[in-house]
């Protein structure tokens, strides 16, 4: 899909997965966020709906959300599925929850459009909270000469002549209102960085963002 995961987006959610429009999809910020999703058709839908993670955008300004019949069929109650699937689109209410990845640290995965050592491309995997990245910057180790990183497309973010030796990151992140930054103590990258490879970035986002009104 448009967030670049390929094959990784098939694991998340054990396959519950969402294409969403572009008011969610928010140019890729939206990428790998956390939604629960009821349809409101009492009759046939279940009250508790079910858990999508965004991994897709679509062009449809007529839905939020696109997802597989597998899913679809989910959000109705054991005996109503195949009426569900035969109706093909349901009024659904939505919000966003934060994704949990008990006992996982977010990962960066050296992206396939990488260069070695002239131009890198990251994913940031299993992002946790409510959360979303808004930017990313590197550094050598034991430096302060931060180098910031663009959004290349979805959740993919790149440099071109990237800092050389082992690499540090942090992320300016945002929950509800406000941002701050976030940086693992340690080397997220090493000099050596691999095209394909996966690395620990030692720490997890697990804030949630405050709601828009008074308790």
């Amino acid at each position: 899909g448009a967030c670049g995961y390929e094959s990784f987006a098939s694991t998340l959610n054990h396959g519950g997965v969402a294409t969403a429009s572009s008011q969610i999809y928010k140019e890729g910020v939206g990428c790998g966020a956390c939604y629960q999703i009821r349809c409101t058709n009492q009759a046939i839908c279940r009250k508790s709906g079910l858990k999508v993670v965004v991994t897709d955008h679509t062009e449809n300004n007529q839905t939020d959300f696109v997802v597989s019949v597998r899913t679809f069929s989910s959000l109705a109650q054991p005996s109503k599925s195949a009426e569900l699937v035969k109706m093909g689109i349901a009024n659904v209410e939505y919000k966003r929850i934060p994704c949990e990845y008990p006992g996982q640290n977010m990962t960066l995965k050296i992206d396939k459009s990488s260069s070695y050592p002239y131009f890198l491309a990251v994913q940031f995997l299993y992002q946790g909270g409510q959360t979303d990245i808004t930017s990313v910057d590197v550094a050598q180790v034991g430096t302060s000469n931060w180098k910031y990183m663009t959004r290349n497309h979805g959740a993919v973010w790149s440099i071109e002549k990237p800092p050389m030796g082992d690499l540090s990151v942090r992320w300016l992140v945002t929950s509800g209102y406000d941002g701050y930054w976030v940086w693992s103590k340690r080397s997220v990258l090493p000099s050596n960085w691999k095209v394909g490879s996966v690395y620990d970035s030692g720490i997890q986002i697990k804030e949630i963002a405050q709601e828009g009104c008074s308790p």
